[in-house]
């Protein structure tokens, strides 16, 4: 035996290092995930207060819900390509600070023109966090082991609705003409906040790359860079390397097509929840909180269960769409349920794992036709997608809402978009979403 071969790591020594960079990455951006998805998703239980004190539509909701995407949209492309050149920790303290400010600032509004304003800045400052970090995983993270990491820090979106429900039905109930505020003030102000101090936090925490981090060793650092190449020179000949070349490849478009689908109907979930279960009966703010974590808490568990099964099977493409389909057909059974609480807690449940449970193998697919400067750009593309489907679909469904006097049909809008997005996934991919058998000699987990 050679002293080559002795030096070589054991699949022991390789899954305790990419634990050991789990454990210092993962809690942290899902921290940062999680005030994200609270501040962008607390409109929701604000609504069912500044609707009647500032006089605003439904029209007025869904726009102002609608452009926090569009903000987003605009800046998110060039947010993450200038991650690729300032680093995560400086990207993601700018990022940060500016939403927390933002968020924070909704509590100060007294028109729509406001609403309109604040909703868009909050969306081009968070600009770039999803991508940003999704694109930061990959210079950690081989593709074997990457829908896992995905899915546990996707997981932040199922522990934002717990936290989020109770926290602003408790706010809305409590807080309620302290100071001379109203409860939905106090929401903005508390839940805003702290992401900015998180921000200050997160660039002393984490490292921009394997080898400046001070917390790995120089073997953990050898190990980590031996997995992801040998991984990269497995599935070099499908990826591509230049933003240029990958506008060129359908599969990009393709990809963009299910991302409108997916986080549209996703994004549709925490804007309307408290509407909906208010519209089922259930009236008092803390109630309201507390019933609407029950689909997060299912939906976390059920996250990771899927994203496991992904990696074991080196599958991604059915263990997207399927769960997809799942939600697109919550949505268009929901309004069956309007009146019978239990029934809709039951599906909005299913839709909510549907959504979280294809999050984790469906973003984990780019970076297997993408890299460098393409998956940072390309990453970003099928975001930006997303969000303008994420921009146009509540402000559609809330002018429906105005002129109906109805929320049925904006339900059904949600779920023709995702049954759209999961069926042109399936057709346009055929079996590319799958990881090579290669990528899967040292495929490990993070028990």
């Amino acid at each position: 035996m050679t002293d080559k071969s002795i030096d070589m790591p054991g699949h022991q020594e390789v899954d305790a290092t990419f634990r050991k960079v789990a454990w210092r990455l993962v809690p942290i951006l899902m921290l940062a995930y999680v005030l994200a998805f609270i501040d962008r998703g607390n409109v929701g239980f604000a609504k069912l207060q500044f609707m009647g004190d500032l006089h605003f539509s439904e029209a007025t909701y869904g726009l102002g819900g609608g452009l926090f995407y569009l903000g987003y949209s605009v800046f998110e492309v060039p947010s993450n390509l200038w991650l690729a050149r300032i680093g995560a920790r400086t990207t993601l303290l700018r990022i940060m600070v500016c939403w927390g400010l933002c968020s924070a600032a909704l509590a100060f509004m007294t028109a729509p023109s406001h609403y309109y304003i604040l909703r868009f800045m909050l969306g081009a400052a968070e600009a770039g966090l999803f991508p940003g970090v999704l694109f930061y995983l990959t210079t950690w993270i081989p593709p074997s082991r990457r829908s896992q990491f995905t899915a546990l820090f996707m997981s932040a979106i199922a522990i934002s609705g717990i936290v989020s429900g109770p926290l602003s039905g408790a706010i809305l109930g409590g807080a309620d003409g302290l100071l001379g505020l109203k409860g939905w003030q106090w929401l903005f102000i508390i839940e805003g906040l702290p992401s900015a101090l998180t921000g200050i936090v997160v660039y002393f925490v984490l490292a921009d790359s394997p080898q400046t981090a001070k917390w790995l060793s120089a073997r953990e650092v050898g190990i980590i860079t031996a997995e992801l190449q040998s991984e990269a020179n497995a599935g070099q000949r499908q990826r591509q390397h230049n933003f240029g070349a990958a506008l060129r490849d359908r599969r990009l478009y393709i990809l963009c097509g299910m991302s409108v689908g997916l986080i549209a109907g996703g994004a549709g979930i925490p804007l309307w929840l408290p509407t909906i279960l208010r519209g089922t009966g259930i009236h008092e703010p803390l109630a309201l909180g507390l019933f609407s974590a029950i689909p997060y808490i299912v939906a976390v568990a059920a996250q990771q269960v899927i994203a496991r099964s992904s990696d074991r099977l080196g599958e991604r493409r059915w263990h997207a769409a399927v769960p997809t389909l799942l939600c697109a057909i919550g949505w268009l059974l929901l309004p069956q349920a309007m009146g019978h609480p239990w029934m809709a807690i039951a599906l909005l449940t299913v839709m909510t794992v549907g959504y979280l449970g294809a999050t984790g193998p469906f973003w984990t697919m780019p970076s297997l036709y993408l890299s460098g400067s393409a998956a940072a750009g390309g990453i970003a593309m099928i975001t930006t997608c997303g969000g303008i489907g994420a921009f146009f679909a509540p402000t559609l469904v809330g002018w429906m809402t105005t002129a109906t006097g109805s929320l049925t049909y904006g339900l059904y809008v949600y779920g023709a978009m995702m049954a759209f997005g999961a069926l042109v996934m399936l057709v346009g991919t055929n079996s590319t979403g799958s990881v090579s058998a290669t990528a899967h000699v040292h495929e490990g987990n993070l028990r």
